[in-house]
């Protein structure tokens, strides 16, 4: 029984400890943690030079100032009373060389600029860029004083750029562009994805439109249940200077859940000199790979190619396999015969009622008032079952059921055999590619200047924040430290409780109601289990168990024969002892301490007996029971009692 106790209490910490780390894992998932993406603080880690310190050194001077100013800005605001956490937020400042920063807390567009064509080859009160952008806080978990860039309309053209501080050139340094993406609303269909243009002399961001040239798309992009991450480059053909667009392969995971909870999400590519690639969403990545290897269509074309002026002879024979031209029909296969057949064996139900229909008029039927027999025709009543055809097992005209012919066969056809003329499957000849080429350095792009956002959406109100680009993965994740993760702690603060994120959860995934029902179930059970009253030892009856009567007859036949034989030697003995005794009592009882020895004496001998009894096989405690009873004076009487019965006593 202990065995068993331990056994299901090791079972109810096993589903208790299952049930607290799927818990605990589902509150890690939700909840923010410092740490994460805070960087280190020390320059030597970021992989500096000694003209980049300097740069650093002077904009920390400036930084200081602008601290200084944030700081007067923010004592004249009020504490916004919406917000149940709140943190100190400094507008991020970058800590290295970057090539573009925008945070928007300014609440101005200054340095952005709107679109003021149209969509090629569209109609201009269609295609127009009129969506109207705007710089907000965030609906949901805003932190005082950040703002960004809100798409306002939905189901219109949206164009906006702005000019980077410095182009970007590909050489030898990695290319890193970051920025929060917020689906304040959900997406029902439509993009969040960034454009960098190119810098081909002639860009003009008043003209940005859906044909401007590009070199990098990068961001989220959704329309019906199709999420995708985007990471698109134009690579330009050595040959004939055509730029054709590469596709990165989907990302690794299940995106769905960075559209639909309504967080801030921050997107990040980091593109290296050695063509390799890497997508982050949140500091985690989702996606990489090579420029060369990983690309649809591949950067470089293939050495050889089909010839295109080659085609297949007539007398190509493709069939593996051909119908015996020797087979020949059998003479007793009847192409005609019918698949089904009226059951022979079968017999008409007794009971059948064949002068009876299935369907008979309604009898409580009547004609409506304004039925117009010239122009309804005759009013007929409708069709109800036949009540005579309910106990029956059967009406109308009994028809034998239908069985499978054993005598059909279906359409004779010969047997397949190999094929001698076979020739296999017919391939053009491979010639050499005119238009191949190799790039071993796709990653030396065209450089860009701007970077713009042209998008159309049927859901309104994307928020977009903090774009950065740099070549440093570290000045990165300190700017993203600064913005992103304040946000990221205040959306933690603001989840719902441990009860309701269980709910939630269950709500995606039923059949986490298991797994609740047995964690709270199973103790519930378990105490009742162990901790309800138990019958006492007093509440049970014992069955008597009969002992085999074959060896307790023999022992009793050998118990009866020495208990005579010792009755006669006692008697024998007893008599002058008796005669004595009568003397002794009539002199005045001096043996008197005598006899009680000898009294004793017997009754020690009478328990031993009793004890070895006792420990016969066979027999019990109920079996037998032996009760002494002292008469007084020189009288003895052993009275031996079976069990359950005392009256003689």
């Amino acid at each position: 029984m202990k065995l068993e106790k331990g056994w299901t209490w090791l079972l109810l910490l096993l589903l208790s400890t299952l049930a607290v780390a799927a818990v605990v894992a589902h509150e890690k998932q939700s909840e923010a943690d410092v740490s994460d993406v805070v960087v280190d603080d020390d320059d030597d880690d970021m992989g500096l030079d000694e003209e980049e310190l300097k740069v650093l050194m002077a904009e920390d001077e400036s930084e200081q100032v602008k601290e200084t100013h944030s700081k007067s800005t923010a004592s004249e605001k009020d504490t916004d009373s919406n917000v149940s956490f709140q943190v100190t937020y400094r507008t991020p400042v970058p800590t290295g060389d970057v090539y573009f920063a925008e945070t928007f807390d300014d609440g101005s567009l200054d340095r952005w600029q709107l679109s003021k064509t149209v969509k090629e080859d569209a109609d201009g009160d269609v295609a127009k860029y009129d969506g109207k952008w705007a710089v907000e806080q965030l609906k949901e978990n805003k932190v005082p004083g950040d703002q960004g860039l809100v798409l306002k309309s939905r189901a219109k053209h949206h164009a906006i750029s702005a000019m980077l501080d410095k182009p970007f050139v590909f050489k030898d340094e990695p290319l890193v562009i970051q920025y929060e993406v917020n689906f304040q609303d959900g997406i029902d269909c439509g993009g969040a994805y960034i454009k960098l243009l190119s810098d081909t002399g002639s860009l003009n961001l008043e003209q940005f439109h859906d044909r401007t040239p590009y070199t990098i798309m990068f961001g989220p992009d959704k329309c019906g249940e199709d999420y995708k991450l985007h990471f698109i480059f134009r690579h330009k053909n050595p040959l004939n200077r055509d730029m054709e667009e590469k596709h990165a392969k989907r990302a690794d995971v299940d995106l769905k859940k960075f559209y639909t909870d309504k967080k801030t999400h921050l997107y990040t590519l980091l593109l290296n000199p050695d063509n390799s690639y890497e997508l982050f969403i949140d500091q985690s990545s989702v996606s990489r790979g090579n420029l060369l290897e990983d690309m649809v269509p591949p950067v470089n074309p293939p050495k050889e190619i089909d010839d295109p002026n080659d085609s297949k002879p007539d007398d190509w024979d493709e069939r593996a396999k051909i119908p015996d031209p020797e087979a020949v029909k059998p003479d007793d296969w009847d192409e005609d015969a019918p698949a089904k057949i009226e059951d022979p064996d079968a017999l008409k139900p007794e009971g059948w009622l064949d002068d009876e229909s299935e369907f008979v008029p309604d009898p409580n039927a009547e004609k409506p008032e304004d039925w117009d027999e010239e122009m309804d025709g005759e009013w007929e009543a409708p069709q109800i079952p036949n009540p005579a055809c309910e106990t029956a097992p059967g009406c109308g005209v009994w028809k034998r059921p239908m069985i499978n012919n054993p005598q059909y066969k279906g359409k004779w056809k010969a047997p397949l055999v190999d094929n001698p003329n076979y020739q296999g499957v017919w391939k053009p000849r491979k010639i050499l590619n005119p238009d191949y080429f190799e790039d071993l350095q796709p990653f030396r792009m065209t450089p860009f200047k701007a970077l713009g956002l042209e998008l159309w959406s049927m859901t309104s109100d994307i928020y977009f924040d903090n774009f950065i680009i740099t070549s440093h993965k570290e000045v990165a994740d300190r700017w993203a430290s600064d913005s992103w993760g304040l946000k990221k702690l205040v959306a933690s603060a603001n989840e719902p409780g441990i009860f309701a994120q269980l709910m939630m959860a269950a709500e995606e995934r039923p059949w986490l109601w298991v797994i609740y029902i047995l964690t709270v179930g199973l103790p519930v059970g378990l105490l009742v289990l162990f901790c309800w009253p138990k019958k006492s030892d007093d509440d049970y009856v014992y069955k008597k168990v009969d002992p085999p009567k074959a060896d307790v007859e023999e022992e009793e036949e050998e118990e009866e024969e020495e208990e005579e034989e010792d009755k006669g030697a006692e008697a024998t003995e007893a008599a002058p002892a008796a005669e004595e005794a009568e003397e002794d009592a009539e002199a005045g009882g001096d043996n008197v301490e005598g006899d009680d020895d000898e009294e004793e004496e017997e009754e020690e001998e009478d328990e031993e007996e009793g004890e070895d009894e006792s420990k016969a096989p066979g027999r019990t405690l109920e079996d037998e029971v032996g009760v002494i009873c002292s008469t007084g004076g020189n009288d003895k009487k052993l009275t031996t009692v079976q069990s359950g019965n005392f009256s003689s006593l």
